[in-house]
């Protein structure tokens, strides 16, 4: 039995490095894994190392700005698109 693909966004928040550790694992699951960093991610050896594994596994990050319009429906439309989403 064939299971249908899910989408799984990952909202980068409050422990950036953990969400983008948690958001690789995710992608064992041969589902679609998305990335929302709000306010974008730091630059720190921590940071790199995992965006080098999402980038292997060519897992979208994506920068948003929750102070602005666009923004916002920029995380709207991907909570809408999205079967489940992780806010760390």
């Amino acid at each position: 039995m064939r299971q249908v693909q899910k989408t799984i966004l990952v909202i980068a928040q409050h422990n950036k490095p953990e969400a983008l550790r948690m958001a690789s694992g995710l992608t064992l699951l041969d589902d679609r894994v998305c990335i929302a960093a709000l306010d974008g991610l730091d630059d720190d050896a921590e940071t790199a190392l995992q965006l080098e594994a999402l980038e292997f596994a060519e897992v979208p990050v994506d920068t948003v700005d929750p102070a602005t319009d666009s923004g916002i429906d920029q995380l709207a439309a991907a909570i809408l698109r999205a079967d489940a989403v992780y806010v760390i």
